[in-house]
């Protein structure tokens, strides 16, 4: 493509030389040498200050003049490109181009400006986004005259750019209809498209620009949805679920609360914190030293690693009526171990569940029911079954949390050997209703587990359930536990854990060395700092600022979680709840923080952070205010499309 397109505008009789300004990167030295190879002069510069590198290709060159033409066009016209020059030379400005107000097709994109201008914005210009897209401070700036060129007629709706698949597919079918001619103008492409339109429908729902209005961290994200199923690896962190088509998507460093995305730019966290992974917050230096050492020393070897038997007798010490251990890398993973070895030990299938616990089979299968939505009020609605087999119809049953009654019914006629739940989500437990359920699977022979892979190390120095003074017979720890390194533990009575050998339950990066050591060194910095008073103290001090604001600007607001993992609603009489959330989320990034309707808390949230967050979200329930007054519309506030609630296929 860049040959073609060399060859094209090699016919311009208004340019004296043709440089490809590529970048220093390794990656681009193929292109340079088949560059070279051709015949062409290269000059290589910076990927991300696109600016610089024009600026010192035209020193090196002492450009008078200088036309810029991107490499995604691959259509460009000698002809226009003339056309252009000479406009330029007959006016007395210092830029033109065919893009101050587009008129011609997206593709044909062509700028001309003296040397001493870009001397004048690489001077001047500041952002990264006028560094790294060269003309934008040119275009915008009233130091710099500036002129528009136009076509007789608005055709900027027409897509002939390269930036996705489909735009190089209909630039290819261009090129071959006019094949061997490669030196076709821009008008027989036009006329080609007024007689065959069929063949360039298939880009026209990208947007003009898209690209250059895109972060670095949306445009991989872009790319990553045409080879990723649905995009990423979890759910909770599509940007779909926080702002669809802003989120910045991926991170380049974390440390404490802070996070940069690709394009460097600094948030602070007070969302949900890895997915509650980091208590102590990102880059705890304790831990990643000890991270740091165990790598030194070799991760994997034929040989088991030390620490798993390290952190098993921790756990059990921190468990007192636990006797076993079994170690996994997931959440998922650690559920699906636990209903593994429950089933073997009452040798019963069938399952009562309380919750949220992952993504397999055995859980899913709670939707094959006759209730397809039987999981929508346990967490995440709408998850389908598709891939579920059938057969595990009619194997878990789920009861609703401090619904005794309903959870007894099910015991007494579904034939249930494991009551699988969480000590708690969202709301205290009523009436001992925990105790029951340990008398209730006591009397029945029942194998009582509590998944603490979200709750575990958020109030006490363990699961939440020594709070609540009842003992599961299998307990689940994650997330937490290795702050942000991969290490579930599945913690149980020896009596229901031996069953683990009469079943296959193996994994070879079950016994890699990072989790375990990371583990070990984080309940140790926990168990110091008695990190679970700090967390639950942050969490009641941002709970209390959501009431204060909530209160102030007349908003009606619901709380839900312990107060390590609060997360609140607003009561929307007009059904706005789900707009409100994402206009938090919108306009909080703007401010520098990640930010929704939930807050993870860690160590590494100081004063400053909290009550700049809050002072943040007040500004943001007050005009919220408005919208539920009617006063201001919250549609005409959105800049894109709502977040997404529950589980939705992305294409």
């Amino acid at each position: 493509m860049i040959e073609l397109q060399l060859a094209r505008i090699s016919q311009s009789l208004e340019i004296d030389k043709i440089i490809v300004a590529s970048t220093d990167n390794i990656s681009d030295i193929d292109l340079i040498n088949h560059v070279n190879s051709i015949g062409y002069e290269t000059f290589t510069g910076s990927e991300n200050d696109v600016l610089d590198r024009y600026f010192q290709a035209g020193k090196k060159y002492q450009a008078d003049i200088i036309v810029r033409l991107t490499a995604d066009c691959p259509l460009l016209d000698h002809n226009l490109i003339d056309d252009i020059i000479i406009e330029y030379k007959n006016s007395d400005i210092d830029y033109i181009s065919n893009t101050l107000n587009p008129t011609y097709p997206d593709g044909l994109d062509i700028e001309v400006f003296s040397f001493d201008s870009l001397s004048t914005a690489w001077n001047n210009a500041k952002t990264n986004f006028d560094r790294e897209h060269v003309t934008p401070y040119l275009k915008n700036s009233s130091l710099i005259s500036k002129k528009n060129y136009s076509n007789y007629e608005n055709l900027s709706q027409l897509r002939w750019t390269v930036d996705e698949q489909v735009d190089f597919d209909l630039i290819t079918s261009i090129y071959n209809h006019f094949s061997p001619d490669i030196l076709f103008s821009w008008q027989d492409v036009l006329l080609l498209r007024n007689t065959n339109p069929n063949i360039f429908n298939i880009n026209m729902d990208i947007k003009r620009d898209e690209g250059a209005n895109m972060k670095k961290g949306q445009k991989l994200y872009k790319r990553a949805k045409q080879i990723i199923p649905g995009g990423n690896m979890l759910l909770s962190k599509r940007p779909e679920m926080f702002l669809p088509e802003h989120w910045p998507a991926y991170f380049s460093k974390a440390s404490g609360c802070d996070i940069w995305d690709l394009d460097g730019k600094k948030y602070k966290d007070v969302s949900i914190m890895g997915i509650g992974t980091n208590i102590l917050g990102y880059g705890h230096p304790e831990v990643d030293s000890t991270v740091s050492k165990v790598i030194s020393s070799g991760n994997m070897s034929t040989l088991n690693c030390p620490e798993e038997v390290y952190l098993a007798e921790r756990l059990i010490q921190i468990n007192p009526w636990a006797d076993m251990v079994k170690f996994a890398r997931s959440g998922g993973e650690a559920n699906a171990v636990a209903i593994r070895i429950a089933r073997a030990a009452s040798q019963k299938d069938n399952v009562a569940i309380c919750g949220y616990h992952g993504w397999h089979d055995w859980y899913l299968s709670t939707n094959l029911n006759s209730d397809s939505n039987n999981l929508d009020e346990h967490l995440l609605s709408g998850l389908s079954t598709k891939g579920v087999p059938k057969a595990l119809k009619g194997t878990v049953y789920p009861f609703s949390y401090n619904n005794f009654e309903e959870l007894v019914e099910i015991v007494e006629t579904k034939n249930i050997g494991t009551i699988k739940m969480e000590v708690m989500r969202n709301h205290e437990p009523k009436n001992d209703f925990l105790l029951k359920v340990r008398e209730l699977a006591t009397r029945k022979g029942i194998v009582l587990i509590f998944d603490e892979c979200t709750s575990g190390f958020r109030e006490t120095f363990g699961g939440l359930h020594s709070k609540y003074n009842v003992e599961p017979d299998m307990a689940m720890y994650g997330k937490a536990l290795g702050n942000g390194y991969a290490i579930t533990a599945v913690v149980g009575t020896k009596e229901v854990m031996s069953e683990a050998q009469s079943s296959f339950i193996s994994s070879t990066f079950w016994t890699e060395r990072i989790g375990p050591a990371a583990a070990v060194k984080t309940l140790e910095v926990m168990e110091n700092n008695k990190s679970w008073i700090e967390i639950t103290k942050i969490g009641n001090q941002v709970k209390k600022g959501w009431s204060d604001i909530a209160s102030n600007n007349n908003l009606n607001l619901v709380h839900g979680g312990i107060p390590a993992l609060a997360s609140f609603n607003i009561k929307s009489s007009i059904g706005n709840a789900n707009l409100y959330k994402t206009f938090i989320t919108q306009e909080m990034l703007k401010r520098g923080f990640l930010a929704s309707n939930s807050f993870y808390a860690s160590t590494s949230h100081d004063s400053e952070t909290i009550n700049t967050y809050l002072d943040s979200l007040n500004d943001l329930f007050h005009i919220i205010g408005k919208c539920e007054g009617e006063e201001e519309s919250i549609e005409d506030l959105l800049e894109g499309p709502p977040a997404h609630l529950g589980f939705k296929r992305l294409n």
